[in-house]
This record gives structure tokens, sequence and C-alpha cells, in this order.
């Protein structure tokens, strides 16, 4: 599949998500909305500060759907969390109507889905290697197109949507970080690789040329930035975010 070395050749998350958008809108699909993080819950969603978006909906929709919080209550979403694989919306939209009396929060999002032409798609669910982590990506058919449609060309093409966001979703988490809210400076990125390699505050000082004083600043930083108590945490999300030990400038797969 020709269309598969344009996601190999990526050197940045926009330049993926770009070509991305634009082929999934020659199968149909021209919103989408994509979702990855490693601090899941068993109980609760992951705070969306601390989760990679990428989506190319409407921004007052994002603002209503994400900033808001009624991601929480949105059928789509909670399918993708609990299940791997892929879905039409008919058969989200059954379940989730069957389950009785809606929530406020469920009225609102299907309200706002309505509003804004969310009425036809496909919900892919990624499987993950790590407990709290979860991804995957919506898939909203244009305007105008049923469900119907949909699930007629799924029949027919499915298995090769499927395949090609897969390989996006793996290449995005390859990639260094961008569209995330809590994003690093060079110096904060810069300390934090030298504590992962066991070195300390005094140590890092004698490296950098600076006080200790002045490192703890960036450490202090780097943990507000991240949203954590300790450097040890904020070592261990930095390196989930891919926001420490960046390759850069790599030359393309050939």
């Amino acid at each position: 599949m020709r269309q598969l070395r344009a996601y190999l050749d990526a050197r940045t998350v926009d330049d993926l998500w770009e070509y991305h958008t634009g082929l999934m809108a020659d199968y149909g699909f021209d919103r989408l909305f994509y979702a990855y993080t490693c601090f899941q819950t068993a109980n609760t969603f992951s705070d969306p500060e601390d989760a990679l978006i990428l989506t190319n909906h409407p921004a007052d929709y994002v603002d209503s759907y994400v900033s808001q919080g009624l991601f929480r209550d949105a059928p789509m979403l909670n399918w993708a969390t609990r299940n791997v694989g892929s879905t039409s919306w008919r058969v989200i939209r059954e379940s989730f109507m069957a389950g009785g009396d809606l929530s406020p929060g469920q009225r609102s999002v299907i309200e706002l889905n309505r509003k804004y032409g969310l009425t036809a798609g496909y919900t892919i669910a990624f499987p993950m290697a790590v407990k709290r982590a979860a991804a995957g990506i919506g898939l909203t058919a244009k305007r105008g197109v049923t469900q119907d449609e949909v699930d007629a060309l799924w029949q027919i093409k499915g298995e090769e949507i499927e395949i090609i966001n897969h390989v996006a979703h793996l290449c995005i988490t390859q990639l260094p970080a961008t569209g995330q809210s809590r994003v690093l400076t060079p110096r904060q990125s810069e300390v934090l690789e030298l504590v992962a390699d066991g070195k300390s505050v005094q140590d890092i000082a004698l490296l950098l040329g600076r006080k200790p004083a002045t490192v703890d600043k960036h450490l202090r930083g780097a943990r507000d930035t991240l949203g954590v108590e300790t450097t040890a945490q904020a070592v261990r999300k930095a390196s989930v975010l891919n926001q420490i030990f960046v390759l850069e400038d790599q030359p393309a797969i050939r």
C-alpha cells in the first residue's frame, strides 16, 4: 500500500496528521478525532491535558467536547476505552440508547453531535501494551452521508481503512510531542534527561555551569508543567509523552 510510505516518512506529528486527514477525506471521512493517553485509570478518564489530541473538527465543537468535559459522557469514547477493534456508530448508538434514561451529560453530547453533523461514522480503538494506556480515533462521515452508506463502505474498504489508521497511530506515538497542552521547555527537558541518567542536582549544576538553585527551578517548572508532584513522576511522564531523549533531524526511513 503506497499510501503508507508517507506515514513512515513523516518527521513531525503535524505533517503526518495533515496527510492522514486528507487521505481519510478521500475515503469519505472529513472530520477526525484522535486521542492517546498513558494515564487512564479503571474508573476515571484521563485529564485531557495529559492526552495527545489531534482533530480537524471546528474549534467551538472541540471546546464544548473537550474543554467543557462533555467527552466523559460520549458514547463513542466510552466504547473506545473499553474495547479494541472497530465498530459502526449504529452499534454504539443502539447500545447507548438501550441503557435506559439518559443523563443530562449524555443528552448534551447527543445534541452537540447533532448540531455539528456527527451523525454517521466509525470508531477504531487501538490495542495497547500498557495498562493505563488508551487510544482511539473517531471517523466522521461527510455531511449528508447516512450510516447505512458508511456501513456499506466499511464492508468493502473497512480492513484497508483500519490498517491505515493503525499505522498512523503507531507512527504518532513514536514522533516528538506536538499538540499537547503540557510541553516542557528545552531546558526543562534537558535537566529531566540528566536526572533520568542518574545525575544529582549538584552533578547537573556542574555539567551545565549553573547554580543548584537554578537546576531546582527548572525541575520545579517541569513538575508544574506536567502536573506531577515528584521529579521521578516528571521523568516518567515526560518519557511517555516523548518530551525527553528526542532524536533531532532523524533521516527518513528508506
